[in-house]
């Protein structure tokens, strides 16, 4: 089980990613605030942000954490538009350690999260 904190505005999105996280026997606290995920952080294993909206900057929190030495020992999951393949090359540049199309994060979430957090606390 890993601790979960999603960076997820889009409400009726979050409460999916929530649910199935959660059905898998990950402890998941939802946000859509990037100062709130900010303060959750120190509690997780792993940060799950969406890269779908302009509501937040998510690549530039995950940068700016990273160099503040906030994700030591945490592992981060970014999900983009399949439709914008530049979040993604920029995400990855940034440091995410996954980034996925929103499709597969739908499909998929549980899973990569778990095979994450086996990584983080290894």
């Amino acid at each position: 089980m890993a601790r979960v904190v999603a960076l997820v505005p889009d409400l009726l999105f979050g409460s999916k990613v929530v649910s199935m996280l959660e059905a898998a026997g990950h402890e998941v606290t939802l946000t859509g605030q990037e100062d709130d995920a900010r303060g959750e952080i120190e509690f997780a294993d792993v940060l799950v942000v969406d890269l779908t909206t302009d509501a937040i900057d998510g690549i530039m929190l995950v940068d700016s954490m990273a160099a503040g030495g906030e994700l030591a020992g945490r592992r981060t999951l970014g999900f983009y538009s399949h439709v914008e393949p530049a979040v993604r090359e920029r995400a990855e540049r940034a440091g995410f350690d996954l980034v996925v199309p929103r499709s597969r994060m739908a499909r998929e979430g549980a899973e990569l999260v778990g095979r994450l957090a086996g990584e983080a606390l290894a």
